[in-house]
């Protein structure tokens, strides 16, 4: 059976590997020496202020027809000028570390024997066990969703330790001031606290961390900001972090900290229960030998290369990623580098990049079984939705809604921009960041969330495109400009800002007809929907360029340019299905032209497993199974299978240890309302195989998908919570489609029989 976990026989000698568990608020990274534990403790709002809280978004909205006709008449560079208020690109407020906990052996080092480390799951606890001159050690620790706390313990004879927290973590800034502190608080019990503090200015004045130390067996002594356990059995320290004023913040959490059961084994039953079902409803068997699959991660990785898929490292990472993904979200999405991070400094400020990262990391949210974390995606839209109201006023004079193209979770006002970079003049990201939500309702049929919630967004998005397309090309089409690809011009012009971003294009029309959609369905606003409709019915086609494949610029004289990380002109492909290889097999195919002309550029990882969706989508699963070997074969594995963002583990990132499991699911069921269908780019490597717990945006249940090529049969188990009739369609099987009718409890088994390959 696969295994749901990993483990180590070596300690981590960097922070970059350590192992990590998280409650989608805390996380905490667990590494070094037995006798010398570190374990860093991360929160999802701690971002440090910058001169970003007091920016806004340009006021040019008095300059847009100006602008749109320096855009028609190839004025790009003098546009985005134009466009912008001269300020130079200023970032959002950065991610940042919390404190550590050193936990230090004061009765000297001796030899460690039997070390391991292991990440386990189903629970979310990391736990180190070896022993020490023949006496048995061990510490546990994870992060309860139920008891919002990070519980750590340890256990042995004779526990004599130095327990404190700091800040010495590499990169922190000078003017990022850090005080430690402990007290003995009764018997058997001490607290240490953990204060840092921002520069003067807007935001937060600080952040804190405040540890509970409760010792069984032993005895307390406090010196300066160390506790020192004595002689103990068992030591349990329960940790709460915060920002705010330090003093009342400190004092909240010390308060709070009192009434947390000290018994790790309450706590982690209590939270195994709740993580460990979220957990559980997904797992992938790819059949892969069980002394692979319990091998030490380093060796794991290790076996990757860049020809094959390692079957137990491809189940390793499915897993895995369900897990971190699990772990980072709750009451934020996972940031670039999910909920961890144990330096200062992150690259591109460690916020959510939106114009490419964040759906990537979310897209096996839903399709993995856990619809339950689209809740903290949508507390990220909901909490800067106003915001976005504001781009959309101040920018363009319109109603509706404008995204920006990224954010650090505190707000979503448009900034990040310079007379180079025209963020202003992407228009698709609204309906882009509202997908996943669509989405969950299509995989859940949650209509009070899309009544409530969903619906009225989207129309928003909608309302935009309506005031926005004014402007009318020589055929009678409505015209998309200002526009942009992200983050890329059109080829050999002298700016990246045009007309017709095929993004763009795709997201008009996918936000007019939805809205139109799903007011129809909801029964209300049936003036607006007729308008929405007859708008998306005005835009241009998409355009193929002479080389067969599909343009990034609906527009003419606007060429693509091939070598860049970014696919956004494929949005029609991957999310959206609007461009499919059975409804528009000619725009299928120049996609697919269009997706092996794009170089990697600095093989990012988003825009390998974006490519990878892509050709899911195209039913291409070599070009799927050569963008996934980018990741596996090109060392960019932590050992804690947490993921780089380039080669050569250079920067630590969550991208494609969060979008991997999407892209299995992919690669082995695709799904859009009405139709399921199974194995549409499987790669050769997986002959026989078995996925469970898959949901599907025709609303039913995958609950069990077996195939065995050698057999020549695929097997589907569906299921329901409502009548439906979908189309199930197998490119492999003698009989490609049928339909299949679902009654609410009631699973239904199908079988396919494959065709026979015809001899040549």
């Amino acid at each position: 059976m696969p295994v749901h976990s990993i483990h180590d026989t070596q300690p981590a000698d960097r922070w970059e590997d350590a192992f990590l568990s998280g409650n989608g608020e805390y996380g905490i990274m667990v590494s070094g020496h037995p006798h010398q534990e570190r374990i860093v403790h991360n929160h999802h709002r701690y971002v440090l202020p910058n001169d970003s809280l007091g920016m806004r978004p340009p006021a040019v909205a008095s300059r847009l027809e100006h602008v749109r006709d320096l855009l028609l008449t190839g004025e790009p560079e003098e546009a985005q000028r134009e466009f912008s208020d001269g300020r130079g690109l200023a970032w959002t407020q950065s991610f940042h570390p919390g404190h550590v906990l050193h936990l230090d052996s004061v009765a000297g080092e001796g030899t460690v024997e039997s070390y391991r480390r292991v990440t386990d799951f189903a629970t979310g606890e990391v736990r180190v066990t070896w022993s020490d001159a023949g006496r048995e050690r061990s510490r546990r620790a994870f992060v309860s969703r139920t008891d919002a706390v990070a519980v750590v313990e340890i256990t042995g004879p004779r526990l004599d330790l130095a327990v404190r927290l700091s800040g010495e973590l590499p990169g922190r800034p000078g003017d990022v001031h850090f005080t430690t502190s402990a007290r003995a608080d009764g018997a058997g019990e001490a607290s240490l606290a953990a204060v840092g503090t921002y520069p003067p200015g807007p935001g937060a004045a600080g952040f804190v961390g405040v540890t509970r130390v409760v010792v069984s067996g032993g005895g307390i002594v406090v010196e300066g900001d160390t506790v020192r356990v004595v002689g103990a059995t068992r030591v349990t320290l329960l940790t709460r972090m915060g920002r705010g004023a330090p003093v009342p913040a400190a004092d909240g959490l010390r308060s709070g900290l009192a009434e947390v059961p000290a018994d790790y084994d309450i706590l982690l039953t209590r939270h195994a229960a709740v993580h460990g079902e979220l957990y559980r409803r997904a797992t992938l068997d790819l059949g892969a030998p069980e002394s692979a699959r319990r091998l030490p991660v380093r060796e794991l990785i290790a076996r990757a290369d860049t020809e094959e898929l390692d079957a137990a490292l491809v189940e390793a990472l499915f897993h895995c990623g369900r897990y971190l993904l699990l772990s980072s979200s709750g009451v934020l999405p996972p940031r670039l580098t999910g909920l961890w991070l144990g330096a200062w400094g992150a690259a591109w400020s460690g916020d959510y990049t939106t114009d490419a990262n964040i759906n990537l990391q979310m897209a096996g949210a839903v399709l993995t079984g856990m619809p339950e974390l689209i809740a903290s995606y949508a507390a990220l839209i909901g909490g800067q939705f106003d915001d976005w109201r504001v781009n959309a006023r101040t920018i363009y004079g319109t109603r509706g809604v404008l995204a920006p193209s990224r954010t650090d979770g505190e707000h979503g006002l448009l900034f990040h921009l310079d007379d180079e970079w025209p963020w202003t003049m992407w228009l698709g990201g609204a309906d882009w960041l509202l997908f996943p939500l669509l989405e969950y309702w299509q995989a859940t049929g949650d209509d009070d969330f899309l009544a409530r919630t969903l619906a009225p967004w989207l129309v928003e998005a909608a309302v935009f495109f309506e005031d926005f397309l004014t402007r009318e090309d020589q055929d009678g089409h409505v015209v998309l400009v200002p526009s942009y690809s992200p983050e890329v011009g059109p080829r050999g012009a002298r700016g990246v800002a045009g007309v017709n971003a095929t993004m763009d294009l795709a997201a008009a029309r996918h936000a007019l007809t939805t809205a139109a959609d799903v007011c129809a369905y909801l029964g209300v606003e049936q003036e607006g929907a007729v308008r929405w409709r007859a708008l998306a019915e005005r835009l241009p086609p998409y355009r193929v360029d002479d080389r067969g494949a599909l343009a990034e610029w609906a527009w003419p004289g606007l060429e693509t340019a091939d070598d860049h990380r970014h696919i956004s002109h494929l949005y029609p492909v991957w999310p959206l299905h609007d461009i499919t290889p059975d409804d528009t097999p000619e725009l299928a195919a120049a996609a697919r032209e269009a997706l092996l002309r794009r170089g990697d550029e600095n093989l990012s990882a988003h825009g390998s497993l974006h490519r990878a969706l892509v050709a899911a989508r195209l039913k291409d699963g070599d070009t799927a199974k050569a963008n996934v070997l980018k990741i596996l074969g090109r060392d960019m594995l932590f050992r804690s299978l947490m993921t780089s963002h380039n080669p050569g583990r250079e920067i630590y990132n969550a991208d494609a240890a969060h979008c991997l499991p999407a892209v299995v699911v992919e690669m082995l069921v695709d799904s859009r309302p009405g139709i399921v269908e199974l194995l549409p780019a499987l790669p050769a490597e997986w002959r026989r195989g078995s996925l469970r717990g898959v949901a599907t945006r025709a609303g039913v249940r995958v609950d069990e998908l077996t195939w065995d090529l050698e057999k020549g049969v695929v097997r589907a188990v569906f299921s329901s919570e409502r009548e439906r009739e979908v189309d199930v369609v197998c490119r492999r099987g003698a009989d490609r489609q049928r339909t299949v009718r679902l009654l609410p409890g009631a699973p239904v088994s199908v079988s396919v029989p494959l065709a026979r390959p015809r001899r040549g």
